[in-house]
């Protein structure tokens, strides 16, 4: 059984037991959430296609914690006129643990 959900503007294919880096969210370590934008389902039993969400599905998630991305270096530079800029970003994002695929409850 799996998921395609919606977070942060992304959509990521989840599977109960994996873990998942989604962009930062405002929830403390070692909190249960849920995802309610869920947009296909896969199981035993056939799939379901959301419209553009499934109906009654939600996907259940514990959260493991906010952590920084690796150092991306960003450089400009304009020709024959002595300019150059660097700077360097790091985008925080949240890891979680999926728990359980929920539908129909």
């Amino acid at each position: 059984m799996y998921a395609v959900i919606e977070t942060g503007g992304q959509q990521m294919k989840v599977v109960p037991g994996e873990t998942i880096k989604v962009n930062k969210l405002a929830s403390a370590s070692g909190a249960e959430i849920s995802i309610d934008k869920v947009l296909f389902v896969s199981r035993d039993s056939g799939v379901e296609i959301g419209k553009p969400y499934v109906q009654n599905a939600s996907v259940k998630a514990e959260v493991i914690g906010d952590k920084r991305d690796r150092t991306v270096l960003v450089y400009k530079q304009k020709p024959r006129k002595g300019y150059r800029k660097l700077n360097g970003h790091r985008q925080s994002f949240t890891v979680l643990k999926i728990k359980d695929i929920v539908i129909g409850g």
